[in-house]
């Protein structure tokens, strides 16, 4: 019987083992003894000679098994070769004739390219055909099974190492560019691997052990900050919420992007110069990167504002007032100056004849065609663009309204100067001949002077101010903060402004509704949201996105159409509403109507509150809901969806959970409700963007919901609504509806 090692580990490797096994067949009764000589199973290699062969002795051979080209560049090879000499030998075999004899020739079965490399220099005459070349001589085995053991066994650098590589050779001084030009890169790519290598080690362990994707140590190279790396790596890590932008968004949560109005307002290099620093991603396109020092940019823009408020200044103005962004109805109650436009000197309007009738022949010559040629479609925005700032003509107002009007200066969306002038407070609206008008006087006021003549001072000030802090509180049952609630129905009340306008006869209704109401009711007064007398309410200045919003827009556009319908004076106005038609008249009425709405929440106004009559008249929050349904009011067409500034940042988590909950499911939910609050708002944003989501402020209320109670009765308040007073109450009468308002 034949010796079998495998058979004989099978049968005794469960005892003592592989070494036992082999003394145990060894020792077996009945059977010779074999002993196995270690020494003669190993048998050693002799590898091939090597030897230097003039280049014209080589071929290349027809054994090589590389056929496809693709993706070989022998030039850069070339090039290497010609900085660094060669650093592989060729493999070769000695070509033989008919009788099996040497000829003196040697063909090339691995190492073609490198070969092609050699023969390129050559023809170039940058190295001479006898140059003795390094050469690995092969004998027997077969010439294929070389070429392709040869390719095959090849081991691409990892991608560390080269990284890692580029980092040395810059240490030791080299430049980007060197490094670039040798290894045959553009310099950007030198710039992306250097940035790779200034990763955490503590990453660059994680990435060898493929705990992460290059993708995602790509993200993390957006900061040099290794314990803010390490610590967003943390989190993501056991989170799952891994994906590179999500890496990005946490490491620049606290930076302003280069985008920002702000910067394009005083200039990327400006904040730069004083010092501030910038994030950039060499990976992706990142809008210029991010500005780190905040505080460094706010500065920045308010000294820049200041500068422009002083020069403006000069024109004489009582006051003056600065801020980034104003909110929506900031000039509600003041009154506006009536200016005149400066004329177009003659050259101006030869300019607009001139790009008129260029652009009309623009127009014509390519009426038919499907699509405009880049650059004619770049030179008509131009005319566009020329036309509006001829367009746009500096207003002249009367020098004795200047002293009593202000301006308000900001920036609007695209980062540009924006300057708001003529806008006159109640308190300053004195008369043409009030002694006092032009001799204001303010120690902290900026002295200017315009076409020579003295004026008064222009009090200067800075509007705005940070948002009050709002505490996290994980009582899913707590109210939402009446801030909030403000906020939210200040949209809704734009909202219902915008769809009351579109709906001529439910605005005619609802006024009805009023009179009806003033007359036939003693105690209706607060029983309608229709403000009548348009006592226009004012909206927070601090409801995020408010001035922005579709509806602002909409109502804004709208109110401007009418005023250039309407005279210039008061006394001519009846005369031009006689003239309208009916459906003209019933459109104005609703505009105007649409002013009064009040749907806004107001913790400061008891009546508030759920404060219902006996004969079960409807509150004004009330009868707001009731004139929503009649407009088919729908916040989610109005453009309204949850954000983080305004409403996933300021609740509670459980209530961030239950959004997502009620729009996307639990399975959504539980995604994120291991985060904390900021990261949590920030993806719950993202998931219910495009869910239709609304808090329950924005919500159109079914009156079919309560149908339990009874007519003329008023039901419990919403939870949103209710407040300590109603708590206090409600324990008083029955301690489980305190519990269930809790």
């Amino acid at each position: 019987m034949s010796f079998s090692p495998v058979a004989s580990n099978k049968r005794v490797r469960g005892g003592g083992g592989f070494r036992d096994g082999l003394e145990a067949e060894r020792e077996a009764p009945g059977r010779p003894s074999r002993r196995i000589d270690m020494t003669k199973a190993v048998q050693k290699i002799t590898l091939s000679p090597s030897r230097d062969i003039p280049f014209n002795k080589l071929v290349l051979s027809q054994s090589n098994v590389r056929h496809v080209k693709a993706g070989v560049s022998i030039e850069q090879l070339a090039e290497s070769i010609a900085q660094r000499t060669l650093l592989q030998s060729l493999n070769v075999r000695a070509v033989v004739d008919a009788e099996g004899n040497e000829t003196g020739m040697f063909e090339v079965p691995a190492g073609g390219r490198r070969y092609r490399a050699l023969e390129l220099l050559v023809k170039q005459k940058r190295m001479a055909k006898t140059q003795a070349v390094p050469c690995v001589v092969r004998e027997g085995g077969i010439a294929e099974d070389d070429s392709l053991a040869e390719n095959d066994e090849r081991v691409g650098l990892h991608p560390l190492d080269q990284f890692r590589a580029f980092q040395t050779m810059s240490g030791a001084g080299m430049s980007e560019e060197d490094i670039a030009a040798r290894h045959f890169v553009t310099p950007a790519i030198v710039k992306q691997r250097l940035r790779l290598a200034s990763v955490s080690p503590k990453l660059h362990d994680v990435y060898v052990e493929d705990g992460m994707t290059l993708e995602q140590l790509m993200a993390f190279s957006v900061t040099a900050d290794h314990a803010r790396q390490e610590q967003v790596w943390e989190n993501v890590s056991r989170s799952g919420y891994d994906e590179p932008y999500q890496i990005r968004r946490m490491l620049t949560e606290n930076t302003v992007r280069a985008s920002d109005r702000r910067v394009q307002f005083i200039g990327l290099d400006a904040y730069e110069q004083a010092g501030g620093g910038v994030l950039r991603d060499l990976f992706e396109h990142d809008d210029g990167g991010w500005l780190q020092d905040v505080a460094l940019l706010d500065r920045l823009v308010t000294e820049k504002l200041k500068a422009e408020a002083e020069s403006i200044a000069a024109e004489g103005w009582k006051w003056i007032s600065l801020a980034v962004d104003f909110a929506f109805d900031h000039t509600r109650g003041l009154r506006e100056l009536e200016g005149k436009p400066v004329d177009l000197s003659p050259e101006e309007q030869a300019t607009i004849d001139a790009l008129n009738a260029e652009q009309a022949k623009l127009e014509a010559d390519y009426q038919d065609a499907d699509e405009l040629p880049d650059e004619v479609d770049q030179r008509l925005g131009e005319i566009e663009t020329a036309l509006m700032a001829l367009e746009d003509r500096p207003m002249i107002y009367d020098p004795a309204e200047i002293a009593r009007a202000g301006v308000f200066i900001s920036i609007d969306s695209e980062g540009r100067l924006s300057v708001d002038r003529g806008y006159v407070r109640p308190e300053d609206d004195l008369s043409a001949d009030d002694p006092e008008v032009g001799h204001a006087d303010d120690t902290q006021s900026i002295e200017g002077k315009a076409a020579g003549t003295s004026v008064q001072r222009s009090v200067i000030a800075v509007a705005g101010g940070a948002a009050d802090a709002e505490e996290d509180d994980e009582d899913a049952t707590k109210p939402l903060p009446d801030r909030l609630i403000t906020e939210l129905t200040a949209h809704r009340t734009l909202a219902l402004r915008d769809a009351l306008a579109e709906n001529p006869a439910i605005a005619f209704q609802a006024v009805l509704h009023n009179f009806v109401l003033t007359a036939f009711y003693r105690f209706a007064s607060s029983g309608s949201c229709l403000e009548i007398g348009l006592r226009t309410p004012t909206f927070p200045a601090q409801a995020p996105g408010l001035r922005e919003s579709a509806s602002a827009k909409a109502v804004e556009a709208r109110h401007e159409s009418w005023k250039a319908r309407l005279p210039k004076g008061e006394s001519d106005l009846w005369e031009v509403l006689s003239a309208l038609d009916g459906d003209a008249q019933a459109s104005l009425f609703a505009h105007c109507a649409s002013f009064a709405v009040n749907a806004l929440y107001e913790p400061a106004n008891r009546y508030n509150q759920a404060r219902v009559s006996a004969h079960g008249v409807r509150t004004r929050l009330d009868h707001a809901d009731v004139l929503a349904r009649a407009v088919g009011l729908d916040m989610v067409q109005a453009a309204w969806k949850p954000s983080v500034d305004n409403y996933l940042g300021r609740v509670t988590k459980p209530r961030i959970l239950e959004a997502v909950r009620e729009a996307r499911g639990e399975s959504s939910a539980q995604l994120i409700d291991h985060l904390k609050k900021a990261d949590m708002a920030k993806e719950a944003e993202r998931l219910l963007d495009g869910s239709g989501w609304l808090p329950e402020p924005l919500r159109l209320i079914d009156p079919d919901a309560a149908s339990g109670e009874q007519e003329g009765e008023a039901g419990p308040l919403p939870e949103f609504l209710a407040d300590d007073e109603d708590r206090e109450n409600a324990s008083d009468d029955d301690p489980q509806q305190l519990d269930a308002a809790e």
